[in-house]
């Protein structure tokens, strides 16, 4: 397979060629409007963190929808709430404003891995530049970081400037089904749209932000062998099983496809014997066999994570390939599950990168680099990357311990991120030569 690491690990040096300019009037007054809102943004932060929204509590996925609904309502948007049962979930908020300029896709979500009867309920303020919270920074901080801005554009008088649509999904954390229900919304606001911003938290590192997501899409792999007395395993009328296939498939997989930069695979799950069930509601299954019965029927169920569409589409022919290769009396099936698509490296998402590096440069904030996209996984962006000009993510709050009790902002990064999104938008929308298809 060929490999795609040189477009990952393309190196900015933007040291080299940016140095800080003076923000021209209208950026000073975006700032001194961010500036003037945090205090509310704080508030709004805490309000919105305190309500359980884990994706399967419909109704505090919805309590928090409105919140933002109103939100963007007071500043103009169009607003709609997208109902989730369709999908099985609570549903989307989707916003819309102005009819003029260039096209932008503000990408965020109301759900968090939190369920009702997690410990983890509450924002706690642990010191004067750490908070604390339940999806504190993934990604209710991020939603709050583009509120933020669009308020600052508003108030300084160039929003207008602009057309957007906002997404803030309701099942980004375990999305619902089918797939194309649950994101028809988002994946048709992309096609409109001529820049996604996604205001996840990336890697945590506001030095970060990201040009690429790798997809994770699910596998499921079914074997069967011949049933026969232990004693007669091997001989050509009774074969070798199918554990031994399903091992032979399994670690194939692995001489062949390991070493390919990006490209990660992975096993989760294995149930094999006489008979063999797995029940993906409860990620579980059960078999029944004896050590001197050759074994009927393994069940495999696993995950792939590849950088470009490209790249899955070869991994999974090799695999495909593989699994049709049956040890005797065997036989064997893979079948590739929905899931997020990969947000492939393009010269659109890095033009959009040193953009984003030279304001924040010019904030004062210092350079923005690349996330290695091994360290920030599949995100709603994935659906829209390849139909838009231009993408970026990770713009939202940053901190650390994602998806554990141990979910922590720094919370100065509030003030910073929304500043650099918010110029981000200005200047995109004030320099239409900055987007341009590539």
């Amino acid at each position: 397979m060929k490999s795609i690491a040189p477009y990952l690990f393309c190196i900015f040096f933007y040291s080299s060629f940016s140095q800080a300019v003076t923000l021209d009037q209208k950026e000073s007054s975006i700032v001194v409007e961010i500036d003037k809102e945090i205090n509310q943004s704080l508030s709004l932060l805490k309000k919105v963190v305190n309500i359980n929204s884990g994706t399967m509590n419909f109704d505090g996925v919805l309590k928090v929808g409105r919140i933002f609904e109103h939100e963007l309502q007071s500043i103009g948007f169009q607003t709609q709430w997208i109902d989730g049962k369709p999908f099985n979930r609570s549903g989307h908020l989707y916003a819309s404003y102005g009819n003029t300029g260039r096209k932008l896709l503000l990408i965020g979500h109301l759900d968090t891995v939190f369920t009702k009867n997690s410990p983890f309920q509450a924002f706690k303020v642990i010191d004067k530049k750490r908070v604390a919270g339940p999806g504190i920074t993934d990604m209710k901080g991020g939603d709050v970081v583009m509120i933020t801005a669009l308020k600052a554009l508003k108030k300084s008088g160039v929003l207008d400037n602009l057309q957007i649509k906002v997404i803030m999904t309701g099942d980004e954390e375990k999305r619902g089904s089918p797939y194309g229900i649950a994101t028809k919304e988002l994946i048709e606001s992309g096609k409109w749209a001529d820049v996604a911003l996604g205001f996840e938290d990336g890697d945590g590192n506001p030095k970060t932000a990201v040009i690429s997501r790798r997809g994770a899409t699910g596998w499921q792999l079914v074997v069967n062998g011949r049933p026969a007395h232990s004693s007669q395993i091997f001989r050509d009328k009774y074969g070798d099983g199918a554990i031994f296939e399903a091992a032979r498939i399994l670690n194939s997989f692995r001489t062949e496809l390991s070493a390919e930069p990006n490209l990660t695979f992975n096993p989760g799950v294995i149930v094999g014997g006489t008979k063999a069930d797995y029940d993906s509601a409860l990620a579980g299954g059960k078999a029944f066999g004896k050590s001197n019965v050759i074994a009927q029927t393994t069940l495999v169920r696993g995950d792939i994570r590849a950088l470009s569409p490209k790249q899955l589409n070869d991994a999974q022919t090799v695999m495909k390939k593989i699994v049709s290769e049956n040890l005797q009396q065997t036989s064997a099936s893979i079948e590739f599950l929905p899931g997020y698509p990969p947000m492939a490296p393009s010269q659109g998402n890095q033009k959009l990168l040193m953009i984003y590096n030279q304001i924040s440069i010019d904030l004062g904030l210092g350079e923005v680099q690349a996330v290695d996209p091994r360290k920030a996984g599949a995100a709603d962006i994935s659906f829209v990357a390849n139909h838009v000009e231009m993408a970026l993510d990770g713009l939202g709050l940053m901190g650390a311990g994602g998806h554990t009790v141990d979910e922590v902002a720094d919370i100065d990064t509030l003030t910073s991120q929304s500043k650099r999104a918010a110029i981000l938008m200005y200047r995109l929308s004030i320099q239409p030569s900055l987007v341009k298809k590539y």
